[in-house]
């Protein structure tokens, strides 16, 4: 059984990429209409795809693409099956889009990094422990009694930090950091430039400066995250910092000390979640979401891009603007705002007439 973040190989002892359209149906739980044996290649959008793609039709807003697609196959819902177009098959079935991810592993190589032993340049640690298979880049460092489970990659210039345990199947991309004593889970994947196990931004100010407060806690990674480039997560200053199972995590976002994040969570790019918030499971943050410290975010809470968190958000609510609120009473909110220019200008020509 294929692992969570484990990448699906070809279909065929030979490593072939293309498919037909007979083959599609089969994998995806499909039927065809058109020529089954018509054949894709690779992957793209309805508007650039060309004659060897498959391409894909999930929303009538995009239906009129159809027509000019060079698509030679396209997944679409079964609503829209009968969209006019030129493709020479199509897959018809009930989530295009979803079925779309599940194809990608056929057509597309692995992208995690290969095997490679280890590399003449590398530094392992006195005391340091490596499971079998595990391969080290150039110029990585392990650090002193860390702990590698089997099967681990890590690519040029990573640091490891001493003490520090990654679980089997994990991988760590070029220039990534592993702070000291920091725990990650198995088959967790992090990109180029991250930072896991950071130093908090925790001060007093006595005698008249700002005194650094010592951040003895940890930093605790479970199994299946994925946790994306440049992103920095602290960690606790006397509590840990936790990443929740499966939870997946963007480019450039920051998460402060203490953080709880539950399982399967989605952490998209620029957010940034203040010291001792908690999410719970299943929420989902969008793009330059900013948590305040010590809130709270229940069970499969929404936050809309861009939104700013100050206070707690009930389970399973959305909610969206600057202060957040409710997505609705922030819709209603800036609808206001927006006719409140009219509005004056209505009142200015009053009092013009009455002077």
């Amino acid at each position: 059984m294929t692992e969570p973040n484990q990448p699906r190989g070809p279909i065929g002892g030979e490593g072939a990429r293309s498919l037909t359209a007979d083959a599609i149906a089969r994998l995806v739980g499909g039927t065809v209409r058109g020529d089954g044996s018509a054949a894709a290649s690779g992957i793209g959008p309805l508007d650039r795809a060309s004659s060897t793609d498959l391409s894909f039709l999930a929303s009538a807003r995009y239906a009129d693409a159809v027509a000019s697609s060079r698509a030679s196959i396209i997944l679409v819902s079964p609503e829209l099956t009968d969209v006019p177009g030129p493709a020479a098959a199509r897959v018809v079935v009930a989530k295009p889009h979803e079925a779309l991810l599940s194809l990608i592993p056929h057509f597309y190589p692995s992208t995690i990094p290969a095997a490679t032993g280890i590399h003449p340049s590398a530094v392992i640690g006195r005391g340091a422990v490596l499971g079998t298979g595990v391969s080290i880049g150039a110029h990585s460092v392990i650090g002193d009694a860390a702990v590698l489970g089997d099967g681990i990659v890590i690519e040029a210039n990573a640091v490891v930090g001493a003490g520090a345990t990654i679980g089997a199947g994990s991988v760590l991309w070029p220039g990534v950091v592993i702070y000291p004593r920091v725990e990650i889970g198995k088959r967790v994947f992090i990109h180029a430039g991250a930072r896991i196990g950071s130093d908090g931004f925790g001060y007093v100010f006595a005698d008249g400066m700002h005194r650094k407060i010592p951040h003895i806690g940890g930093c605790i990674i479970e199994d299946d995250v994925e946790i994306g480039a440049n992103t920095t997560i602290d960690r606790g200053s006397i509590d840990d910092t936790v990443i929740g199972a499966g939870t997946k995590i963007d480019n450039l976002v920051h998460i402060g000390h203490n953080v709880r994040i539950g399982r399967l969570c989605l952490v998209m790019a620029q957010v940034g979640i203040s010291g001792s918030a908690r999410i719970a499971d299943g929420v989902i943050l969008a793009g330059q979401a900013g948590i305040g410290g010590h809130t709270s975010i229940g069970k499969g809470a929404r936050i809309a891009g861009q939104a700013g968190v100050f206070g707690d958000v009930p389970a399973g609510e959305s909610w969206s603007g600057y202060p957040a609120r409710p997505h609705r009473e922030s819709l209603r909110a800036t609808a206001a705002l927006f006719k409140l220019s009219g509005i004056m200008k209505r009142l200015e020509r009053m009092l013009d007439k009455t002077s």
